[in-house]
């Protein structure tokens, strides 16, 4: 849906070791682009690398080198360290596409909820802290367990991407295309952000009643 070329691109992700993040290496790894997993330890994200391989071209960093390497940088880390993360990362990601991907939940015994955010959400806190760089946000939906699963060829689901900036959200449209069975679809502004955050814990939920990795899938376009 997009005319971007994203091939030549590096991506970096930050919190690259989590299932999330190595499950979105795997896949743009496999798709051919350049990949730099970070992590607040940089041999853990050697080793994740190396796991990763014989995919494609995957290399291990800190969060800060990963950071400064990445064209496009992913932001899959816990919702608990984000903030932090970012304020410390200002100087690196300025001028960059940034891409959060966190969702803010909270579990109890009752399942995954939404939890309250003071910005709004995950992808507008980021906004606020990066006033530098062009934050968009997607990737919030897919399923950790079917990006990381060899066996699995195609990921069938659409991936949302919220942001104020046309060439950004195209930009990320295109990167989740060349994912095959992903569809990337412009979702909205950023303050449209916070209900495709929360929809994840609608989807956890989804997932514990049918045994499923559910998606999103948009009709009629």
């Amino acid at each position: 849906m997009s005319d971007h070329d994203v091939t030549s691109l590096t991506i970096a992700v930050l919190g690259g070791t989590g299932p999330q993040g190595r499950g979105l290496a795997r896949r743009f790894a496999a798709a051919g682009l350049e990949v730099v997993l970070g992590s607040r330890d940089a041999s853990r994200a050697a080793d994740a690398a190396t796991a990763l391989a014989e995919v494609g071209r995957v290399r291990g960093a800190s969060n800060a080198e990963a950071a400064a390497a990445g064209d496009v940088v992913l932001v899959v880390v816990p919702w608990d360290g984000h903030e932090e993360l970012l304020r410390s990362l200002t100087e690196e990601l300025a001028g960059k596409i940034v891409v959060d991907c966190v969702n803010p939940l909270g579990f109890d015994k009752q399942g995954a909820y939404a939890l309250p955010v003071e910005e709004g959400s995950a992808t507008q806190q980021a906004a606020a802290i990066l006033t530098g760089s062009t934050v968009v946000g997607a990737f919030h939906n897919v399923s950790a367990v079917l990006l990381e699963d060899p066996t699995v060829e195609r990921v069938d689901t659409d991936v949302l991407v919220l942001g104020d900036d046309r060439e950004a959200t195209d930009l990320v449209q295109a990167l989740a295309d060349v994912v095959p069975g992903m569809r990337g679809m412009y979702g909205g502004r950023l303050r449209n952000a916070h209900q495709v955050e929360a929809l994840t814990a609608n989807l956890i939920s989804i997932n514990r009643r049918y045994k499923a990795h559910a998606g999103v899938r948009v009709t009629d376009v």
